[in-house]
């Protein structure tokens, strides 16, 4: 419902380390839902952001200014402000 109530089309998920974050959500989800809302596949924030840029070997986590701490909202933050850096470079996403 609140995926639902903050987007208004599909939504995908991102992350930092998409392989290991993506089991848990997508279990999370289809054990207590049923379903995953995310579908069936995910983003990696830094293979975008190496695609941005082009170059295989650059980095994103200096675009955070929320500290990388492992506490799950700080985390989230910084990646957040990390994907709207992207934004600002160039990348085409809907913000809504």
């Amino acid at each position: 419902e609140w995926l639902s109530g903050v987007s208004s089309g599909r939504v995908f998920f991102m992350s930092d380390n998409n392989g290991f974050d993506w089991s848990f959500i997508n279990w999370y989800f289809h054990h207590f839902l049923g379903t995953n809302p995310f579908g069936f596949s995910s983003q990696n924030l830094g293979s975008l952001y190496k695609g941005l840029v082009r170059d295989t070997f650059k980095n994103f986590k200096h675009l955070r200014k929320t500290r990388h701490s492992h506490h799950p909202v700080d985390d989230a933050r910084g990646n957040a402000e990390a994907l709207l850096e992207l934004a600002r470079m160039g990348l085409k996403i809907r913000l809504d």
